[in-house]
């Protein structure tokens, strides 16, 4: 199933026959490849990765020693490495001029204290190198959301305005400065750069949906000014050197009432939301009040890591629903593509193709960049083929009579779009990687237990998502290009800005072992299951990493697969080996490594979570105390550099 495209006369497709590798590409592919990787260098300036594939290369692939699963309360990575947590929940972000207060095991800190503190669960992240030197630069890290049992001293024994403030200032985004000394990393005091982005910060609008009457309020009459960010799940960096931040399940935080109204229930909005009862004291999160609010969040939000004045904008251009990611790369001839994954059961895979060319100069010279495009939505038909199918207000469907009468209500109601436009309905689309040197596109389809039930064909097995009660998930993998039937193979070039394409499975996860076959996988090597985060090297090895929920864990398929991990996989064979496992209760997430490839940083997500306690340490059931020991108090979030002890490459 780890085989690549094959060659002009073979037919592939769901069967996943044999084929060669898809490194055995023409002569003429390979000047492609050397030109594109010239222009994305040219384009990044400053932002320009020093290692490329060549160099990556020089060490052997999954050369490190694997561990085993486990389900002990820590972090374990291969001998030959270190971990040190870098950025825990509560730690000082570093902001210049800022007093920040030490964290407060008791969670005692204020909701001003935490405005200049780590936020909680982190989650996407991209590191983007400062002065061209690989190991001093800057984190954008994502912090998706709060468990407020453990944000507050006496968690919600009792409700308070201070109490929401403090959770939605552990929202958002830290930007953080760091530097590696002596095989040491710190986060730099006093920084510059550094600042932490909420749900209450400013942001401006762009794009086909600004200023529509969909995203007016009261508060902003012009509907051009949103307040905040949340619910920030995987992420992007652009070639001109930005952070795309994605608001994911933005939807649990209104209350609608009795009834949502049938849009509102198309995005999953509830009477009582998530239980993060902000609209008791922020009356924007009311929804019988403040309709259009909801419609203000579930964006792509870009912002610039090394300007702390910049305003966030979010980019309505790209859609909105529940954003997994936002993995951005280039077209054959320079415009901006980026990849989308709407993480719900049954919702779709999109990418936009912008209009025009990406431009030396960084943020300045793209600023309007993502305003302008074509916002499309995947079809994965039978037999291995598939079609980008435009949303675009007047065609096909998408017209006045249905509920589309500008292309702000197609961007708004763009799930509601993608329906009409007939899009495949996948099993939690979530992040999407594409491969550095083949252009090859691989997407994580994190599970879907509710595929087969009811009577609806499109929520049934089908080629591109063939498991029925699928509560292990799988990996696709396709190549742009001319894909259609009877078409010619060398056709697929790897454009990004194709409207077809050829798709095949890279691996269907599960346990080899486990008693139900459909639960057992066709992974080729160490076992996994719930793959979430994504994330090729310079050298083109696919890091995976997991997301088993804490319910199902240890039942069914996973009986033996123990904690959530991190894995390293070679896209030309197939072959998976284990890196890493993380603490009790956790989420592996957010992989990006240093441009020589000498660090790589990930996130240890909601550690100690349980399906009922959500770890709340007050608990005897408690299940972690990770990073800080028993005696350390709660569990924290936090960011972890990995090294080779004797400094060498990643993962070789």
């Amino acid at each position: 199933m780890g085989q690549g495209f094959a060659g002009d006369s073979e037919q592939y497709g769901v069967n996943n026959t044999p084929n060669p590798s898809i490194h055995e590409i023409d002569g003429e592919r390979r000047h492609v490849l050397r030109c594109t990787t010239a222009a994305v260098a040219l384009l990044m300036g400053s932002h320009t990765l020093t290692a490329n594939a060549a160099t990556a290369a020089k060490g052997k692939a999954l050369g490190f020693t694997g561990v085993p699963v486990s389900s002990a309360d820590a972090l374990v990575v291969p001998p030959e490495y270190d971990a040190q947590v870098l950025y825990r929940w509560g730690d000082a972000t570093g902001i210049a001029g800022s007093a920040a207060t030490a964290f407060n095991a008791d969670a005692s800190n204020s909701w001003q204290e935490q405005l200049l503190q780590s936020g909680m669960h982190h989650d996407g992240m991209e590191y983007f190198p400062l002065d061209k030197n690989p190991r001093h630069g800057l984190l954008a890290i994502n912090h998706e959301y709060t468990d407020d049992g453990l944000l507050h001293s006496d968690g919600m024994l009792t409700w308070t305005a201070e109490k929401v403030r403090k959770s939605q200032a552990a929202h958002g985004v830290s930007v953080i400065e760091v530097v590696e000394r002596a095989g040491v990393w710190r986060v730099m005091p006093n920084s510059r750069y550094a600042r932490r982005i909420t749900a209450s910060t400013p942001m401006q609008f762009s794009g086909p949906a600004a200023g529509h009457a969909l995203l007016k309020t009261a508060a902003d009459p012009e509907g051009m000014r949103p307040l905040g960010t949340l619910n920030n799940c995987a992420a992007g960096q652009t070639p001109w050197g930005t952070f795309l931040t994605c608001e994911e399940n933005w939807n649990g935080y209104f209350a609608t009432g009795d009834k949502p109204g049938p849009d509102e229930a198309r995005y999953g909005m509830t009477a009582k939301g998530f239980g993060y009862r902000w609209h008791e004291f922020d009356e924007r999160f009311n929804a019988v009040k403040h309709p259009n609010e909801a419609n203000r969040f579930g964006w792509v939000v870009e912002i610039d890591p090394q300007d702390p004045t910049q305003t966030p904008i979010k980019r309505t251009a790209l859609g909105r629903f529940k954003h997994e990611g936002a993995t951005t790369t280039l077209s054959r001839d320079g415009r901006a593509v980026v990849y989308m994954g709407d993480d719900e059961r049954f919702e779709y895979i999109y990418k936009f193709v912008s209009r025009d060319k990406v431009k030396p100069g960084g943020y300045r010279a793209n600023k309007e960049l993502l305003d302008h495009g074509t916002l499309y939505v995947a079809r994965f038909d039978e037999q291995g083929y598939g079609r980008w199918l435009p949303l675009v207000q007047g065609q096909d469907k998408l017209t006045a009579a249905n509920g589309f009468a500008s292309q702000a209500d197609v961007v708004v109601k763009c799930r509601q779009a993608a329906d009409v436009a007939g899009a495949t309905k996948m099993d939690r689309p979530e992040w999407v990687a594409v491969h550095p040197n083949t252009g090859e596109v691989f997407v994580t389809l994190t599970n879907n237990s509710n595929r087969g039930q009811g009577s609806q064909p499109a929520r049934m097995a089908n080629a591109a998502n063939p498991r029925n009660d699928n509560i292990m998930g799988h990996i696709i993998r396709w190549r742009e290009g001319k894909g259609s039937p009877g078409g010619s193979a060398s056709r697929l070039d790897g454009d990004a800005s194709a409207t077809e394409f050829r798709w095949m499975h890279f691996a269907l996860a599960g346990d080899p072992n486990a008693e139900k076959a459909e639960y057992r996988g066709t992974i080729k090597g160490d076992m996994y299951g719930s793959p979430d985060g994504l994330q090729f090297d310079a050298g083109g090895m696919l890091w995976i990493q997991t997301d088993i929920s804490t319910s199902a864990m240890h039942k069914g398929g996973y009986k033996n697969i123990g904690n959530n991990m991190m894995l390293c996989a070679d896209p030309a064979t197939g072959e998976t080996k284990r890196f890493l496992t993380g603490p009790a209760g956790c989420e592996i997430t957010g992989v990006t490594f240093t441009p020589d490839r000498r660090a790589v940083f990930i996130n240890i997500q909601h550690p100690g979570e349980t399906a009922s306690e959500r770890g709340d340490p007050a608990q005897p059931k408690a299940v972690s105390h990770w990073p800080d020991g028993p005696t350390g108090g709660r569990p924290r979030s936090a960011t972890v550099v990995i090294r080779r002890k004797d400094g060498g490459i990643v993962g070789t």
